[in-house]
C-alpha cells in the first residue's frame, strides 16, 4: 500500500509540475507535448503487439525445441541464430533470461549470443513497425535489416573463434544453483555433474513431462481457449509496463532535446561524419528504447542527421543499450560484456559508413 501511495503522490506532483511549466512556458511546452504525443501514439500499438507475442512465446514455447533444431556446424549455427528472431520475436528485455537458460542447457554460446543481438531487430513485429515509421522512404528500414544481419553474422563468426569458455557467470554456490527447475533438469552439459545426477534427472524429467502433459490436457478440456490463454494477459501487461517506461523516458528526452537544443548545435554535430554516428550511437545507448518503438524516435531526427547516423542509431541501440548492458552484467562475465559492446559498436560504425558511402540509404 505504501508503494501505491508513493506512486500516486509522485504522479500527482508530476502533474502539478507539468501544469506550472505549461502556464509559465506555453510557447515551449506546446511543441514539446506535440512531439512527445506523436512519438507515443505511433509507437504504443507496436509495443502492445510485441508484449502479447512475447507473452505467448514465454508461456507456451519450450526452449528444448530450439536446442533440438540448432545446427552443429558453426557457419550454419551463426545463420540460425541471426534469423531465429523471425520465429521467436522477443524484445531485448526478454532475450537475456532465455539465452541464459539455453546456454546452460548446452546450446553453443555463439548461437545464443547472435540471437540475443539480432532478435530485437530481425523479427516480424520490428520489421513492420520500422517499415511503418519510414513509410515515406523505406530505404533506411531495409538498410536497418541488412546491416543488422551482416553485423550479427560477422559477430557470430568472430565469437566462434574468440569464445574459449562459457561467457556466463558461475552460479553462486556452484552446480546448478540459481537455475530454474526447467534449466537444471534440461541441462545436457558435460562433466562429472551430468554423470552423477543422470538417474535422478532422467526419472524426474519423465515424471515432470508426464504431469505437464496431463495438466495441459486437463486445463484445455476444462477451459478450452480460455484455459489455454490463462496467464497471457498478465505476462503481456507486465511486459508492456516494463517496456513502456523506457519508451516514455525516451520520448520525453527526445522531445526535450528537439525543443531545447538549437538547430545550430544539431547542425554542428551532424556536419561531422564520425561525430554524428558516435553521437547517435551514444544517444541510442542512453535512451534504451524498445526496438518496437525506436524507429519512430529515429524518424523524428531525419531532418537533422544524415541517414548513416540514423542507421547507427537503429542498429546499435537494440543490440547494446544501457538497460541491456545492466541485465547482461547480471548474467555474463564483465569482461565479455565489455568486449561484446566494443565489438558490436565497431562493426555497426564501419557498416553504417559503408552503407552510406555506397549510397544504399
Amino acid at each position: 500500500m505504501t508503494i501505491v501511495r508513493l506512486r500516486v503522490t509522485t504522479a500527482a506532483v508530476g502533474v502539478v509540475f507539468a501544469f506550472i511549466l505549461w502556464r509559465a512556458h506555453q510557447e515551449w511546452m506546446l511543441p514539446f507535448l506535440r512531439t512527445f504525443a506523436d512519438i507515443m501514439l505511433d509507437a504504443l500499438p507496436y509495443l502492445a503487439l510485441g508484449s502479447i507475442v512475447s507473452a505467448l512465446i514465454e508461456k507456451y514455447m519450450s526452449d528444448r525445441l530450439i536446442e533440438r533444431f540448432a545446427p552443429r556446424r558453426k557457419l550454419y549455427g551463426v545463420f540460425f541464430g541471426s534469423l531465429l528472431g523471425l520465429a521467436l520475436p522477443l524484445c531485448e528485455c526478454g532475450m537475456i533470461p532465455i539465452v541464459r537458460r539455453l546456454l546452460r542447457k548446452g546450446l553453443p554460446a555463439y548461437i545464443g549470443i547472435v540471437y540475443m543481438a539480432a532478435g530485437p531487430i530481425l523479427n516480424p513485429i520490428v520489421i513492420v513497425s520500422t517499415l511503418v515509421a519510414f513509410r515515406d522512404d523505406p530505404r533506411l528500414a531495409y538498410a536497418r535489416f541488412g546491416l543488422a544481419f551482416l553485423v550479427t553474422v560477422a559477430l557470430g563468426l568472430m565469437l566462434t573463434i574468440l569464445l574459449t569458455r562459457s561467457p556466463l557467470r558461475e552460479p553462486k554456490g556452484g552446480g546448478t544453483a540459481g537455475i530454474g527447475p526447467f534449466d537444471a533438469h534440461g541441462y545436457h552439459g558435460h562433466g562429472h555433474s551430468h554423470g552423477h545426477h543422470h538417474h535422478h534427472e532422467h526419472g524426474h524429467s519423465h515424471d515432470h513431462g508426464h504431469s505437464h502433459g496431463h495438466h495441459h490436457r486437463h486445463a484445455s478440456s476444462r477451459g478450452g481457449w480460455r484455459g489455454w490463454l490463462t496467464g497471457v494477459p498478465q505476462h503481456a501487461a507486465e511486459d508492456m509496463l516494463d517496456m513502456s517506461k523506457y519508451l516514455l523516458i525516451g520520448a520525453l528526452i527526445t522531445a526535450a532535446v528537439q525543443n531545447v537544443v538549437s538547430q545550430d548545435t544539431f547542425a554542428a554535430v551532424a556536419g561531422n561524419d564520425l561525430i554524428s554516428h558516435l553521437f547517435m550511437m551514444a544517444f541510442a545507448f542512453l535512451l534504451s528504447l524498445c526496438s518496437t518503438a525506436d524507429a519512430f524516435v529515429a524518424v523524428s531526427f531525419d531532418h537533422l542527421f544524415p541517414p548513416g547516423a540514423l542507421l547507427s542509431f537503429l542498429v546499435f541501440g537494440p543490440m547494446m543499450d544501457l538497460k541491456g548492458a545492466l541485465m547482461m552484467l547480471s548474467t555474463f562475465r564483465t569482461k565479455f560484456v565489455i568486449y561484446f559492446g566494443l565489438l558490436t559498436a565497431w562493426l555497426v560504425l564501419i557498416g553504417s559508413h559503408i552503407f552510406e558511402r555506397m549510397g544504399w540509404i
